[in-house]
């Protein structure tokens, strides 16, 4: 039984890194203070820690696959949460509309990542006479915008099919520092709306048990209801095996199609399984709408998958941090943190900027549309979740339509264009990433008029009146 537990005791590892991380965030003022997630703070743990080599026998791809496999839970289970009911009188913006400008900013950030990693990287190699192709720059869009499992695929086609050595490497530690970056800059803009009351989840807020990061008994709230009988099975099983279905039939799909589109390049992309995650969505939207046609919704309850999408966010940030490979990373050190604080700081005020046109969930579209630009939806999903605790606006539901748009709306760039980037020349490479950003930019007050024409009119996020 001995050959069994390596991939049981990763899995553990990063459980009990969560465990130690989540005590330092609660006993240390200063990591109190910055509201960082115990993930991040069980991440860095974790990647220091098979760095030294204090963690025998396991390094960075041990972790590799457990971090895609989390943020495929993640999305699939929470494609199979319910809608959120708004309340009485409540006006809120559909979900479609909201999904597009999450669209947009995701969309502009992947043009906008792509030209400034290129760019940077072709400038590095002009003033230190490197010999580094500047697609080792350009990857920072897949490891920013589309996270590790992106970053991966396009990497490992680059570096087996065209030669560029390190490519698959670099996009996880481009994907890494994403989520760093997300969190010393969305948390900050996250603690700004909280502070000033700007979030719509007045459940969300600054409290103690917030900053502390565990409730006392007397503030603990449900985690959701039993909806099955113990005697039958226990609930959480219940919904594990719900979500172990939409798992079965995606790798079913999956596996059926892949021979069929044997030989095209795009096509076996698409149904690769690095992009289980698409499939697997919309496997689990349509299994949700079988529920609810057929009067199935009292089996199912939505707090529970809720905890589910929630708890896959953090083991996946954990292991996405401990994939990182020290040696490569030194190697490129430079590079590569100037590219990171570049594409930081242009995909923070783009994010910002666009939210702040979206609407009355301006905030929580922002610091979501950031955390997905910079690290996965995932990434977003976290912040999300420092403004909307109990994912009770609409946002969550919008980055379900979100995953699905983008793909529509990049087909171009993702599925022709990326996969034989480094067979085209840097002029139209840029070219096709760059009008992506223009197209994007001349589509934003299409969607203002838009949004007015259904009578969801928009206004600049207001500070809240002191009296």
């Amino acid at each position: 039984m001995g050959s069994t537990f390596p991939g049981v005791i990763a899995f553990a590892l990063i459980a009990a890194l969560l465990v130690a991380g989540s005590l330092l965030r609660s006993r240390l003022s200063w990591l109190r203070a910055s509201l960082i997630p115990g993930s991040i703070v069980a991440g860095i743990i974790g990647f220091v820690g098979l760095s030294a080599g204090l963690i025998p026998g396991y390094g960075p791809s041990d972790f590799t696959a457990l971090a895609f496999h989390f943020f495929t839970l993640s999305f699939m289970s929470l494609c199979l949460t319910g809608s959120p009911k708004p309340a009485a009188g409540e006006q809120r913006q559909g979900i479609v509309g909201g999904g597009l400008w999450l669209t947009l900013i995701w969309t502009a950030s992947l043009g906008a990542q792509a030209v400034i990693g290129y760019g940077l990287m072709a400038g590095y190699d002009l003033i230190t006479d490197s010999d580094l192709s500047p697609l080792l720059g350009a990857i920072v869009t897949h490891g920013f915008t589309q996270g590790p499992g992106q970053a991966l695929t396009y990497g490992t086609i680059w570096e087996n099919d065209y030669g560029i050595a390190n490519a698959a490497q670099v996009g996880v530690i481009f994907a890494s520092l994403g989520f760093v970056a997300a969190f010393l800059v969305g948390v900050p803009a996250a603690r700004h709306f909280l502070k000033r009351g700007l979030n719509a989840n007045r459940h969300s807020t600054l409290d103690d048990d917030f900053v502390r990061g565990f409730h006392t008994p007397e503030t603990q709230p449900s985690a959701g209801r039993q909806v099955s009988h113990a005697g039958t099975v226990d609930s959480l099983a219940w919904h594990l095996g719900l979500l172990g279905v939409a798992y079965v039939i995606t790798y079913a799909w999956l596996s059926a199609m892949q021979p069929l589109v044997a030989g095209n390049q795009v096509l076996s992309v698409f149904f690769s399984y690095n992009l289980f995650f698409i499939h697997g969505l919309t496997v689990c939207v349509l299994m949700r709408m079988a529920i609810d046609r057929f009067g199935w919704a009292a089996k199912v309850d939505d707090d529970t998958l809720k905890r589910i999408t929630s708890g896959s966010v953090d083991f996946m940030v954990v292991a996405t941090l401990m994939s990182i490979q020290i040696a490569v990373l030194s190697a490129l050190l430079v590079p590569i943190l100037l590219i990171a604080v570049a594409v930081t700081t242009v995909t923070f005020f783009g994010a910002m900027a666009i939210g702040k046109l979206s609407g009355r969930l301006g905030p929580e579209r922002a610091v979501t549309a950031f955390g997905c630009c910079c690290g996965s939806t995932g990434t977003g999903l976290l912040l999300l979740r420092m403004l909307d605790a109990d994912f009770s606006t609409s946002v969550p539901k919008e980055l379900a339509f979100f995953n699905i748009a983008i793909i529509v709306v990049n087909i171009p760039t993702l599925f022709f264009v990326a996969p034989i980037a480094p067979s085209l020349g840097a002029w139209s490479y840029l070219a096709i990433f760059g009008g992506y950003v223009i197209l994007m930019l001349i589509c934003i007050p299409l969607l203002l008029k838009w949004q007015r024409s259904r009578g969801n009119r928009t206004a600049p996020i207001q500070e809240p009146n002191p009296s």
